[in-house]
This record gives C-alpha cells, structure tokens and sequence, in this order.
C-alpha cells in the first residue's frame, strides 16, 4: 500500500511563513508581534528538515525590493477600492483621507509584510522537496561567513 503524503500547497506555504524545502517546519521562532527583533528572529535551521534558512551572507536584502513591491501593490488596491467604494476628490479630501488611511493601514501591516516578503523570498531559491526526508539539505556553509553574519 503506497502511502502518499499530504502537503501544504505553495501560496499556503509562503502566507503561513513556512519552510520552503519541507512546507511544514516554521521559518520564524516567534509569533508575529510588534517587537521588530522578536518579530524577524528566524530558525537558522527548519525545526522538521533541517534547512538552513539563511543561505548566504545578505541573502534577506532582497526582501526590500519585494516588500516595496507588495507595499505598492497594496497601495493601489486599496486606492482602487476607495475610489469604487467612495470616490476620490481634492475638494473633499477624500484623497488625502485615504492617503491617511492607507498609511496607517501599512504601517499596521508592516510586521506580517516583512515577515511574508522573507518566505516568499526564500521560496524562490529554496525548492521543494517531496522526499525531504530521503535527502540531506544543500550544504551552504561555504557561503556563510560567521564574522559578517548580521553586519548590516
């Protein structure tokens, strides 16, 4: 009898913030919270498979083009929304409500953005596997250099 393995599909993988390469370890050790330290504190290992969640020295600064990219992304959204919804104007300002609106909106979206702009970052270099528990993760430890390690 095969047994077949049931696994997080990937847009649930990247949301939940989860390990890429096994879609069931956490990639952060810490509930999303308000502390930034506390808040982007990572497993440096997948507590399930293993996988080194930081693959090189300045993996994460990629995380800024995505996050401004999502941030954007929403913004328009959301204005597209407001002026649907209730229409935009300088004359009421409306417009300058919503930019207000939306601001405040982002900054309270900001510790879940960082932590989401992480795991879809490392989703695309981190391949899943199906049989993680066949295989040994890629070894990166001649990309890492402890000295530099958070020198940023």
């Amino acid at each position: 009898m095969n047994e077949e393995k049931k696994s997080r599909g990937y847009l649930s993988t990247v949301l939940g913030c989860r390990c890429p390469r096994c879609r069931e370890g956490k990639l952060f050790q810490h509930p999303v919270s308000i502390g930034y330290k506390k808040n982007m504190l990572m497993n440096k290992l997948c507590p399930v498979c293993g996988q080194p969640s930081e693959i090189e020295v300045g993996f994460y600064y990629g995380t800024s083009y995505v996050s401004y990219a999502i941030t954007v992304g929403l913004s328009g959204i959301s204005l597209l929304l407001w002026w649907v919804i209730i229409g935009l104007s300088t004359d009421d300002n409306r417009f300058f409500i919503w930019v207000v609106t939306n601001a405040v909106l982002l900054i309270l979206l900001q510790p879940w953005l960082m932590r989401f702009s992480r795991s879809l970052w490392i989703s695309w270099f981190v391949r899943y596997d199906p049989d993680w528990d066949k295989h040994q993760p890629i070894d990166v430890s001649e990309r890492m250099n402890e000295d530099q390690a958070n020198n940023w």
